[in-house]
């Protein structure tokens, strides 16, 4: 090694070791397979600006992949699209796209899209004071590629033990539609009915229509999510979310 090089590596690890002294060294980036608690997995997350998508599971980190338009921005922005204009025909439900969510100290997912009863006392989960989503919203929708995905697997037990009512998954490679619907402790699979149409029970009135989004219709599919919007139950759960706590009771 020349004496330049010598100097060199001499000075780095004077450097290293006053920045990590002084405390000034800086974060090591979020890289998958990562252990972090959520406090660090946050702390890196947000010294990355120019990472958008990255979760904590089960104490494990998983970065997204490169988005593609048909397997995933494509039926995502579908999905959104059916969401919103549910929650902005009923108040007091609120949605989120890529939103992290605040389980527990093992898991910060961030779900492609969630609903949640944004009204104090009638939901699980609420916006804390650091702007993130916190507790179980009652329904996620993630989009996967295949059931390999751990969108299937870890991520689906979280949201089940968290308290995640209801929970689709999208499989786009396959043009396949998963709903599971929580039954006490555990989740159940819930098939649509001869129409394709999966009818919320934490929602009223939203109905999705898996056999018009795995054919690309949605024409389709907002027909039937503005029927759903008609309807009685739907009227009643608005009903419901605008009274008070003792009316409600």
């Amino acid at each position: 090694m020349s004496e330049k090089m010598k100097e060199s590596a001499v000075a780095y690890r004077v450097r290293t070791a006053i920045e990590w002294i002084e405390g000034e060294r800086p974060l090591p980036p979020l890289e998958n397979g990562d252990r972090l608690s959520r406090e660090e997995f946050e702390r890196r997350y947000e010294a990355m600006s120019h990472l958008k998508k990255a979760e904590l599971i089960k104490g494990v980190v998983y970065m997204a992949s490169p988005v593609l338009l048909p397997t995933h921005a494509q039926p995502h922005a579908r999905i959104i699209t059916l969401l919103g204009n549910y929650a902005f025909a009923t108040p007091g439900v609120n949605i989120a796209d890529n939103g992290s969510v605040r389980i527990d100290d093992d898991n910060e997912p961030q779900p492609d899209a969630c609903l949640w009863i944004d009204i104090s006392g009638k939901g699980q989960a609420y916006v804390d004071k650091d702007g993130y989503l916190s507790g179980a919203p009652e329904l996620v929708i993630e989009i996967a590629a295949s059931s390999a995905s751990y969108d299937l697997h870890d991520k689906l037990e979280v949201y089940r033990y968290s308290g995640v009512r209801e929970y689709g998954v999208w499989l786009t490679y396959r043009r396949e539609f998963y709903w599971f619907r929580l039954a006490g402790d555990d989740y159940q699979a819930v098939l649509p009915d001869e129409k394709g149409i999966i009818a919320s029970t934490a929602f009223p009135g939203l109905c999705l229509n898996l056999k018009a989004l795995l054919t690309d219709d949605m024409t389709w599919a907002m027909a039937d999510l503005q029927a759903g919007l008609q309807s009685d139950e739907h009227r009643d759960f608005v009903e419901w979310l605008a009274a008070d706590d003792k009316t409600s009771e």
